[in-house]
């Protein structure tokens, strides 16, 4: 099977999505071409070795193969040859706006990551919305035996923004600091996109002696070996488009706790997950990204409080039992990579 990919290469989220995808594919053995968006930001010889095969194979691309387009829902234009167009856009809000449906309806066909995302783009495009989760690599994020320690440390990791649900997670956090001591919370955040006026406001509203604010890192063995030390991640987040940082933490046997919306309900369950139950929507807005265009979770002062139940539960939890996230290890092995090439091959054979 002939198969052209447009995708940037790099450590945010679709350049992860890009790289392992990429490799996914060629490993099921299609051969893609590779367009990148921008320049690829490879870390290991094996990314490496995958982008330039994918754009060697690019020189003397099958003009009549389909091309899949991992980017933005804005920016659906270019895409490679006269096969199949389909977009496959990562989005964290339940409205598309006229430039978005435009750029979307002008597809063959689109691919998304959740039935999360499904339900919203069913409502705004007439081609056909394809199912196709994301993953995570089980060769770096292996699981790891149970960090016995009397001290539990809460993670977080992404970018700083509203919608992650940064503003009250140091809020929550604070509760349960008023109430045991040995808790620490470690924030890997630092947003590339931000002034640095706006990242140090974000470091100094997490001025706190316990905790520990952690330079991003370049490689995702770096990110498995910070995970490995923490107890629980903690993703209070209004909406996301797959949370990436989430499932890695399940697939080390990490526990994690989480709203219970957006796309990472696509494989968070009760089971596998602290859920924090969110009762409606409200116009997402923070001034920077996000003007009110749509809805995204409501977190108000219900929510923080279950959020800081339920991080106090945990650390409770886990000072009586020595014990790991066997859900959502479980869970993690059915998103693979490896899945997500073999549900893009099974959309593009039918």
């Amino acid at each position: 099977m002939n198969l052209n990919l447009i995708a940037p290469i790099n450590q945010l989220g679709y350049g992860v999505a890009g790289i392992n995808t990429l490799k996914a594919l060629q490993k099921e053995g299609v051969n893609v071409s590779f367009f990148p968006i921008g320049q690829p930001q490879v870390v290991t010889q094996e990314d490496a070795e995958a982008v330039k095969r994918g754009m060697e194979s690019a020189k003397l691309f099958d003009p009549n193969a389909p091309c899949v387009r991992m980017w933005h829902q804005h920016d659906m234009a270019q895409f490679v040859g006269r096969g199949k167009h389909i977009g496959f856009p990562i989005f964290e809000l339940d409205t598309f706006n006229d430039l978005e449906k435009h750029h979307l309806n002008c597809c063959d066909e689109l691919m998304v990551c959740s039935q999360w995302a499904k339900s919203i783009a069913d409502m705004a495009v007439g081609c056909n919305v394809n199912v196709v989760p994301l993953g995570v690599d089980m060769n770096i994020f292996k699981p790891t035996p149970r960090r016995v320690s009397d001290k539990t440390i809460f993670f977080n990791c992404g970018k700083w923004e509203v919608r992650k649900g940064h503003d009250i997670l140091i809020e929550a956090f604070r509760k349960i600091c008023d109430k045991v001591e040995n808790v620490e919370l470690w924030m890997m955040c630092s947003n590339p996109f931000n002034s640095q006026e706006e990242e140090n406001k974000w470091r100094q509203s997490y001025d706190h002696p316990q905790v520990k604010l952690i330079p991003r890192v370049e490689t995702q063995q770096e990110v498995y070996n910070i995970m490995t030390q923490v107890d629980c991640g903690v993703f209070p987040s209004r909406g996301e488009g797959w949370n990436l940082e989430l499932l890695e933490m399940m697939a080390i046997g990490k526990y994690v706790i989480a709203t219970n919306y957006s796309a990472h309900t696509e494989f968070c369950t009760e089971e596998n997950c602290g859920l924090i139950p969110i009762k409606g929507v409200e116009p997402a807005f923070d001034g920077k990204w996000f003007f009110g265009q749509g809805n995204w979770a409501a977190i108000n002062q219900l929510e923080i409080n279950t959020l800081a139940h339920k991080m106090l539960e945990t650390h409770n939890f886990l000072h009586i039992e020595n014990c790991r996230n066997e859900a959502g290890i479980e869970t993690a092995k059915r998103f693979s990579w490896q899945n997500t090439a073999r549900e893009i091959i099974k959309c593009l054979q039918s």
